[in-house]
């Protein structure tokens, strides 16, 4: 039976992606704190790899600050992709972010490093960049009775429809950069956030922040959408927000 680990299993789309992993025949190993694996340090990483024919790497963290999110990236990935060497790992699959190489935002620094810690490895790879999930509007959201959310265009993608997408790249031959996924539609985020809050009943104050410079020009001028053609998925924002009334 082929065995696929799954970094950030516990995580939004990583609980997606070990769902699919198992629907797909094969047996899905969590890597995650809760499952005893600590990725900043490689603890218990060769243990959980052992037997493993592919790694997905879906983790993440919750910041904006550069530094902080480079030095867990890089920790993380150098972690796994040495594991996987004394393993045997044959293929290892990042999950990235589409246009980070076109909005110097310090986040998405942190994965360009990622990427480039992927592509210089020993391990054959393939990286999924995908577009923002519909998710993505919660997050700007917050709980609070003001939100501010970036002047940003986006083309945003149901994670289901990710996680799909990375099972089966995980479970084909690696293809280094494969192509972008994104949602069937654009979508102002300011107004997704807004459409979120009217869905669940509430009335924030939802302030469209344009951040300066290059960076906030990229975002508002569409630097995060697709500029080749990929999978698409078929899932719109609109349907999405009809399941969280």
């Amino acid at each position: 039976m082929t065995t696929i680990a799954v970094a950030g299993g516990t995580g939004l789309v990583g609980r997606l992606v070990v769902e699919g992993v198992r629907r797909s025949g094969a047996e899905a190993v969590v890597i995650a704190r809760s499952a005893g694996v600590d990725l900043s340090i490689g603890k218990g990483l060769d243990r959980a790899l052992e037997g493993a024919d592919a790694v997905i790497d879906v983790t993440n963290i919750v910041t904006q600050n550069r530094r902080r999110a480079t030095e867990f990236f890089e920790a993380s990935t150098r972690n796994l992709l040495d594991a996987e060497v004394r393993q045997g790992v044959g293929h290892h699959v990042v999950l990235s972010i589409v246009g980070i190489d076109r909005v110097g935002f310090g986040y998405y620094r942190a994965k360009l490093a990622q990427e480039d810690l992927v592509r210089e490895g020993r391990v054959a790879w393939t990286i999924l960049r995908a577009t923002q999930f519909h998710e993505f509007a919660a997050q700007m959201l917050g709980g609070g009775p003001v939100a501010a959310v970036p002047s940003m265009l986006s083309q945003p993608v149901a994670a289901q429809e990710v996680a799909d997408e990375v099972v089966r790249l995980a479970t084909s031959p690696p293809a280094g950069m494969a192509p972008e996924i994104a949602g069937p539609r654009e979508e102002r985020v300011p107004d997704m956030v807004r459409r979120l809050a009217a869905a669940q009943g509430r009335r924030p104050l939802v302030l469209t922040l344009p951040l300066p410079g290059a960076t906030g020009r990229g975002m508002r001028q569409g630097a995060l959408l697709p500029t080749s053609p990929g999978p698409r998925g078929t899932r719109t924002f609109g349907e999405w927000l009809e399941g969280v009334r």
